[in-house]
């Protein structure tokens, strides 16, 4: 049995740590198994650990659950993916909510360059239907990753766009993988695990209740790079998607609709309320995030010899040195540095004149 994996899964059972705390004690501790081994004054010293959560986790003792789990996951091939894995998709590892541990089945890369959320209604109409189509379609010759939550109406309909484009596709689900909400999208799901996947942070033998939405779309939020709101009416998960994609400090793109259809009104509050860009196509889309010239070499600068640079600034300008263009996520995880070192860095950087800022949160030299 996979020791790790044991610990991992242990970490996400006990009561009262929650994601938050749980990757708390992984920064402090390193791995899930030194957090069990550590005593309850130990465990106390971390941010947010009182003696309640240090209790629940010495006294933990749901060790059937984490068999039963580890005994699903090799019998039908699921990858778990914790915080600490080189595959786990290091853009969450930016936002503050994160699962500490997500289950995945499929074969595309969570960490691809460009990364696209596409959301929407369940009771879309024609007109959301085809826009919808148009975008996927219109992406099909880019590189990009295309992220929804499996769900009827406008998620679906990206889905199957892209497994008709061959783009790679993750839903991401609010169950465990041992099951399909809905049961319709059964087939599609098959498919989509030969060319993207499915990806959960709940266990097997969880139903799709109605709480853990939410959960399902903070992950579809912090995955992507861009989330397209499509067709949404003025309430539902659609606009949730969209608000946590703004807390997290992503791009938030909506289709407009006529200021008379219910179906739009998701949309054009958003955008009327500067909470996401209006934009009519890919095209915009493209523009928007600096991703249409992501394919042409850009020519690489020498820099002034003159200007002194710490070694973080140094660090990130040798990445855009080497690429030419980085997204801020990008440099999160290309130089392991925290949110906040970056963005002083990149301060420092601008101030110098050294790189300029690109829409999409994308930089450059200059």
């Amino acid at each position: 049995m996979n020791n790790d994996l044991f610990y991992q899964i242990a970490l996400t059972l006990v009561p009262t740590i929650g994601d938050v705390r749980a990757k708390a004690l992984v920064s402090h501790f390193g791995n899930a198994a030194d957090i069990f081994s550590a005593r309850i004054s130990q465990l106390q010293k971390i941010e947010g650990i009182g003696f309640a959560q240090a209790s629940a986790i010495k006294h933990f003792k749901d060790f059937k659950r984490i068999e039963d789990e580890i005994a699903f996951i090799e019998k039908f091939k699921v990858t778990p993916l914790f915080m600490t894995d080189a595959a786990y998709p290091k853009r969450l590892l930016n936002c503050y909510d994160s699962p500490c541990l997500l289950y995945y089945r499929g074969n595309a890369d969570l960490n691809k360059n460009n990364i696209v959320g596409i959301v929407g209604t369940r009771n879309h109409s024609d007109y959301g239907k085809q826009q919808c189509e148009k975008l996927v379609d219109d992406l099909k010759n880019e590189s990009v990753l295309i992220v929804s939550g499996l769900a009827f109406g406008i998620d679906s309909i990206a889905h199957k766009a892209a497994v008709k484009h061959q783009l790679p596709t993750v839903g991401v689900v609010a169950h465990g993988l041992d099951r399909m909400y809905p049961a319709e999208n059964k087939a599609l799901a098959k498919q989509m695990m030969e060319h993207g996947g499915l990806l959960s942070d709940f266990m097997s033998g969880t139903d799709p209740d109605k709480q853990n939405f939410p959960s399902r779309n903070r992950i579809v939020a912090g995955m992507a790079d861009a989330v397209v709101v499509v067709e949404s009416g003025e309430k539902g998960g659609s606009l949730i998607t969209a608000e946590l994609a703004n807390s997290y400090n992503k791009d938030v793109f909506a289709f407009p609709g006529k200021v008379t259809d219910s179906k739009s009104e998701g949309c054009n509050y958003l955008i009327k309320n500067n909470k996401a860009s209006l934009i009519t196509g890919a095209s915009d889309l493209l523009d928007l995030m600096n991703w249409s010239n992501h394919n042409k070499p850009v020519p690489k600068k020498q820099r002034e010899l003159f200007i002194e640079l710490t070694p973080e600034e140094k660090k990130i300008t040798e990445i855009l040195q080497a690429q030419g263009t980085a997204q801020i996520d990008e440099l999160y995880v290309k130089t392991g540095f925290s949110s906040s070192v970056v963005a002083k860095a990149l301060l420092m950087l601008e101030m110098q004149g050294v790189v300029v800022s690109l829409p999409g949160k994308v930089y450059k030299l200059n």
